[in-house]
């Protein structure tokens, strides 16, 4: 089953942002652009990569007004720890939000259970709440910030234009289509 326009639980989640402990809470998240992005614990491998590449868009995502969300299952004593001892995640200035109840992980369908963490799930969250993108990874398989950007400024996008699309590749000022007529210029 698709997750496309779910909408987002109410939650309340510890975050660890800015040298401090914080709550973050479903009202947080609405009226703006959200990006949740899972990955499986603290103290791993890829998941340094994946962060620090995120925290380097991390401006472009704020100045599109989005706040970017990393989750694991770990808990905010964890996140610290983790940022405080490696030098790529010690750079992150974005909340990493702790789940150690896996309440998140479980609503967006990212939950390994037997294992008790999270697949690297990244998800675009409308200010809605609702998902509007989402892709998940296999484990071994990091992901691109670039990318995920990009699908954020589509989706901006085609919620402000609601009746045109984003064709393979599309970025800003580049070509849309409208549905039932052909190429529409650039905009």
């Amino acid at each position: 089953m698709s997750l496309i326009n779910k909408e987002v639980a109410d939650f309340s989640a510890q975050a660890y942002v800015n040298d401090e402990f914080k709550t973050v809470t479903k009202a947080d998240i609405l009226g703006k652009w959200s990006v949740f992005f899972f990955y499986p614990a603290d103290f791993t491998f890829v998941c340094p990569t994946e962060l620090e590449d995120l925290q380097l868009k991390y401006s472009d995502f704020q100045k599109a007004g989005c706040e970017v969300y990393s989750v694991s299952c770990d808990t905010h004593f964890v996140h610290k720890a983790w940022h405080d001892s490696s030098e790529s995640i010690g750079k992150i200035t974005y909340p990493m939000l702790a789940d150690p109840t896996q309440a998140l992980a479980k609503d967006f369908e990212v939950l390994i259970e037997d294992q008790g963490v999270a697949e690297r799930g990244s998800f675009i969250v409308s200010p809605e709440g609702k998902i509007v993108v989402y892709e998940v990874n296999a484990g071994n398989v990091g992901r691109n910030a670039e990318e995920l950007f990009r699908r954020l400024q589509a989706s901006q996008f085609v919620a402000e234009h609601g009746d045109q699309v984003c064709p393979a590749r599309w970025a800003p000022g580049a070509v849309t289509l409208k549905p039932g007529i052909d190429l529409v210029g650039a905009i």
